[in-house]
């Protein structure tokens, strides 16, 4: 196994972690967290083996979207600390082995950034072409709308100019104009400063809206949107080389492909585009198939994983910092996994997805929550985990809407859950309460605990690291065996291999597969449990039989007798 292969594309085998600055630990006890308080808990998240932090919106904001309305692309929340704390949590994450990236998020700007105030003032002012706009009324958009619980349009009326202005998401965040060379120009400045000041890349923000306008418009100097993504790439790549674009493209799969910048699908030539891509696809069949506790569906959905560049990566996920998207699902679909995980109105959200953490949606039961953590990890893919998951927070729904999973870090027993001193009302948000709160549910109980879900994601976290096959895997290979319940996937790399082995169903079941190239005169092959201490020879036909309990796991690394990987 090239295990030097490991170090270039440091991606295809990192553990991510995302987080809110705001919500995760304040060190000032003014109630926001902030970078300070990040730095002092470094510790933590080096201690869980997470090798790439990715920051959540850190920059001044109107803190009308929580940090997503931006007013200064090259600042720094004054709440949240100032650019040399940004500085000085990046060293210190990096001294741990941890590298950092943040969101890059330049589909809008809030309205009250400096270019927007000037633009809407005068169609004479140079900002005004940063925007998109309309001298005459747009026809009825409805059906365009992102958050429609929120605005009934994507054009608002500007008072000012007596034209309209257009805003995919909320109307206090207009669409930046892309096919704008100068806009282009602004948006390189803002990456190459970051870069310049220490982060490994950034999670980019909607992409296909970020690219909507680019290559529309008479005059732009660009053939093609991509074109436009390709030379954003290029452009990181000269400033750091091993920087990476991990985009959110939640898109069908033969779309989703031409944003990793592959044309002839092949796979065989690096990407020229974004890094890493969100499988939103696969996510979703998940949770149609936790629901029905039939793997079918995920496991048809992987084996149609397009084939993608040598050196891009899915990131794999069970939960972010949006609500749970359905929309890939079919109406009835989505109505099943409501059924199962969020019955109740207020637990949904825009009629297309759940405001819940995991462990809620599955009533807290222990088994079937390492289990969905064990088939995340084992997926063939980058694991993407947000804070909190590692130690099983569940949601307020009492905050509004996506904040309900945005909740402050959980790390005592304490008064807000030791996050803040400050009183419970200058928090930015409330306190997970009932069985999931701070009493229950906290990192510095389950630090002590060897069988707590810490102790647990951390061996799952160890074990990936140690599989690089896990990430350098070029398909999915679903074996097959006798039950619906049980998606049984094998991952290959070089001489690595392990089959995996995922009961959704709480019956038990004997699990038959023939790993044909483990059969002939040669020594025989054995199957070594990797999450525990087990073992299981393959007969000479490469037939094995394998137990598991309901909601039961198994990750099996195939060995043979010239192995000289360490077990």
């Amino acid at each position: 196994m090239r295990i030097r292969e490991t170090g270039d594309l440091w991606w295809k085998t990192a553990v991510i972690y995302c987080l809110d600055v705001e919500t995760f630990m304040d060190w000032d006890d003014d109630g926001i967290g902030d970078l300070q308080g990040l730095t002092q808990r470094i510790d933590h998240l080096a201690d869980l083996g997470v090798t790439c932090l990715w920051l959540m919106p850190f920059y001044p904001t109107a803190d009308r979207d929580d940090g997503y309305d931006i007013t200064d692309f090259l600042g720094v929340d004054p709440r949240l600390g100032d650019v040399g704390d940004l500085v000085r949590l990046i060293r210190t994450a990096r001294d741990r082995g941890i590298r950092v990236i943040a969101d890059l998020v330049v589909n809008h700007t809030s309205d009250r950034h400096p270019w927007f105030r000037s633009a809407r003032r005068s169609k004479d002012s140079p900002y005004r072409d940063y925007y998109v706009w309309s001298a005459t009324k747009p026809p009825d958009t409805s059906d365009q709308v992102v958050f429609p619980d929120q605005e009934a349009g994507i054009w608002t009326l500007d008072e000012a100019t007596g034209e309209w202005y257009r805003h995919r998401f909320y109307r206090h965040q207009p669409d930046l104009n892309t096919a704008n060379p100068r806009v282009r120009d602004e948006i390189a400045k803002v990456v190459g400063y970051w870069m310049q000041l220490g982060l490994s890349g950034f999670r980019v923000d909607a992409v296909p809206f970020f690219l909507a306008d680019t290559a529309k418009h008479p005059g732009d100097d660009l053939q093609d949107p991509h074109d436009y993504l390709r030379d954003l790439r290029s452009f990181l790549s000269r400033r750091a080389g091993d920087a990476v674009l991990m985009g959110e493209v939640n898109l069908p799969y033969d779309q989703q492909r031409q944003f990793f910048g592959d044309d002839d699908g092949d796979g065989t030539a690096d990407g020229t585009e974004l890094t890493l891509q969100f499988d939103f696809v696969a996510m979703q069949q998940m949770y149609l198939s936790l629901a029905r506790r039939d793997a079918r569906p995920l496991a048809a959905t992987l084996g149609t994983r397009p084939t993608i560049p040598r050196d891009a990566q899915w990131a794999t996920f069970v939960r972010n910092h949006d609500e749970l998207t359905l929309d890939k699902l079919s109406d009835d679909e989505r109505a099943e996994v409501f059924a199962a995980f969020g019955p109740a109105e207020e637990m949904q959200l825009y009629g297309r997805g759940l405001r819940r953490r995991l462990p809620t949606m599955l009533d807290g039961d222990p088994r079937r929550i390492r289990m969905v953590y064990s088939l995340l990890f084992s997926l063939p893919g980058t694991p993407v985990l947000f804070y909190g998951e590692e130690i099983g927070m569940g949601e307020n729904l009492a905050a509004e809407g996506r904040m309900a999973v945005r909740t402050p870090m959980q790390w005592t027993d304490e008064r807000n859950g030791g996050f803040s001193r400050a009183a419970p009302s200058r928090l930015p948000g409330p306190v997970v309460e009932d069985g999931y709160g701070p009493a229950h549910v906290n990192v510095a109980a389950q630090r002590l605990d060897p069988d707590s879900l810490l102790a647990f994601i951390r061996l799952l976290v160890r074990r990936y690291r140690e599989s690089p096959e896990l990430g350098w895997a070029r398909e999915v290979e679903i074996l097959s065996q006798p039950h619906d319940a049980v998606l049984a996937h094998r991952s290959t790399w070089d001489d690595g291999s392990m089959v995996a082995l995922h009961n959704l169903a709480p019956e038990p079941v004997v699990v038959p597969l023939e790993l044909h190239d483990c059969s002939g005169d040669g020594p025989p092959a054995r199957l070594v449990d990797l999450l525990e201490t087990a073992e299981t020879e393959v007969d000479a036909r490469g037939r094995v039989e394998l137990e598991l309990p309901g909601y039961g796991f198994r990750w099996l690394r195939v060995v043979h007798e010239t192995e000289r990987r360490l077990i």
